[in-house]
């Protein structure tokens, strides 16, 4: 994993850095794991922090949970770079991949069937990548509204993790099913822009979970081909949540719109 002191330190604020120095010193990371290029880690500051980096090839994503919204990387996720810096953890992808290539079909089904049943979120990209039928923009929106009220009180201070519906859209993507996918980027923006009211903090993450979701719908839209027709729905989706009051976000829903017009014109 290619990190040093020094790319650590040019990722944050001076401040910042040293902050994340102290946290590593007292010993505030509580779990950290590595699987292939994927390091996920919690970090106790006010409260339990998750942190996620993924390493590329020539860039290193950052993501923490914590109401963090100034210029570059937070204190948790520097704490846990420098963690890495000073000696990559362990990579269990290797480990993992042994062990499947010993392991039955009949028994891997059988442990993948018992994991569906135990664990809702993974049955659900379970059937993103490898079923028919996908959920409702509602039955989308309603797992979205409660993860506002698991993190409401009664105001939202830090940056809701909403990866996993990401994830889902892209193993739609990935199968060529954009309408899928448009479905779950129409829930993300939809339920923030309709629970923004909620928000009182890491303001800049959710205004940058909504454009990104936008820039998936919209991407996964024109993938379709649409009639004029058709597209004129699709449209519409934008210009109705515009209109919606409050009117919190609507410039950016309206730039999007506008966005979306000129492609498809184009």
């Amino acid at each position: 994993m290619n990190v040093d002191r020094d790319t650590v330190r040019n990722r944050s604020t001076d401040a910042v850095f040293e902050r994340g120095v102290n946290y590593r010193d007292e010993g505030r990371i509580q779990q950290l794991d590595r699987f292939d290029d994927l390091v996920t880690a919690s970090v106790s500051g006010s409260k339990l922090y998750d942190v996620t980096i993924e390493f590329g090839s020539r860039s290193i994503d950052t993501q923490c949970t914590c109401p963090y919204e100034e210029r570059g990387d937070c204190k948790h996720v520097v704490a846990v770079l420098l963690d890495i810096a000073a000696g990559p953890p362990q990579d269990e992808s290797g480990r993992v991949g042994s062990v499947l290539d010993n392991v039955s079909a009949d028994d891997l089904r059988g442990f993948v069937r018992d994991a569906l049943a135990e664990h809702p979120e993974l049955r659900e990209q379970f059937l993103a990548r490898f079923g028919d039928d996908h959920a409702s923009v509602e039955e989308y929106r309603e797992e979205i509204a409660q993860l506002f009220k698991q993190h409401a009180g009664p105001v939202v201070f830090e940056a809701i993790d909403f990866s996993r519906f990401f994830e889902i859209a892209e193993q739609y993507r990935d199968r060529d099913r954009y309408l899928a996918a448009a479905t779950v980027y129409r829930a993300v923006f939809e339920e923030i822009d309709e629970k923004y009211n909620w928000i009182d903090g890491a303001h800049n993450h959710y205004a940058k979970t909504i454009q990104t979701a936008l820039n998936g719908y919209a991407d996964c839209i024109l993938a379709t081909d649409p009639t004029s027709k058709e597209f004129d729905t699709y449209a519409g989706v934008l210009e109705k949540r515009a209109t919606t009051e409050p009117r919190i976000n609507d410039e950016q829903f309206w730039r999007a719109l506008d966005d979306l017009e000129d492609r498809y014109e184009s």
